[in-house]
């Protein structure tokens, strides 16, 4: 009887500082295999849900990357950064102490629903071909396109002004980073987003991810138990 492909999908919680492609690359060292791939990209300050699909189950990662993502994390008004993160220094703008939470929470009302949002500058995304964030780190400037996207929910869970705690539910492609930048504009004070979580893809959430250090422990001891 002929073996069945190996496929496999990994849930795995992307510690902090790790690009999404070193847990692919460390995933991809341990099963021995070139095919193994992630299903959306997570920044490295960020933390959380990520999808890694090993040998046919690869097929599956154009699904995974269509469906809706949840995130939690902070932005901080009245500063921000080149690429609204903690990527690049922080920049004073305004004073933000006059906000109300009702006026935080009439700008987020204009950042919910289909929008069309502008990527960062410091992003992944092509133009011409080349990555613009490539481009940005020549000091180059690129003309990017506002996109349609869907913010199905932007909640204050909490305002600690200047920090806004947040929980969003949105379409694929959506930037947070870029809700930050534009919450700031709405607001006239600037904003950068300090912290980030994805807490669910479609279905997938969190509490089902698995610690990276501990899934490769597991798949090695697998490997041994079958040599």
């Amino acid at each position: 009887m002929q073996e069945e492909p190996y496929g496999e999908v990994f849930l795995i919680n992307k510690p902090l500082e790790w690009t999404s492609f070193d847990v692919v690359k460390k995933v991809r060292n341990v099963l021995k295999i070139k095919k193994v791939g992630h299903a959306g990209t997570l920044d490295p300050l960020a933390t959380g849900l990520l999808i890694v699909c090993a040998g046919k189950k690869t097929k599956s990662i154009e699904t995974f990357m269509g469906q809706e993502k949840e995130y939690t994390g902070t932005f901080e008004l009245g500063k921000t950064t080149e690429s609204f993160d903690l990527e690049k220094p922080v920049e004073e703008i305004a004073d933000p102490s006059h906000l109300s939470l009702d006026q935080v929470k009439a700008a987020v009302a204009q950042l919910t629903g289909d929008i069309l949002q502008i990527p960062p500058m410091h992003s992944a995304i092509k133009v011409d071909g080349k990555r613009v964030y490539e481009s940005a780190r020549k000091g180059k400037e690129v003309k990017m396109e506002p996109r349609p996207v869907t913010v199905s929910v932007f909640e204050v869970t909490k305002f600690e002004n200047p920090t806004v705690h947040f929980r969003i539910v949105c379409s694929k492609g959506t930037y947070i980073r870029s809700l930050a930048r534009d919450l700031g504009e709405i607001l006239q004070v600037g904003a950068y987003m300090s912290s980030l979580c994805r807490t669910r893809i479609g279905s997938y959430a969190l509490d089902q991810a698995e610690d990276l250090g501990q899934l490769i422990e597991k798949i090695k001891a697998r490997k041994d138990e079958n040599i």
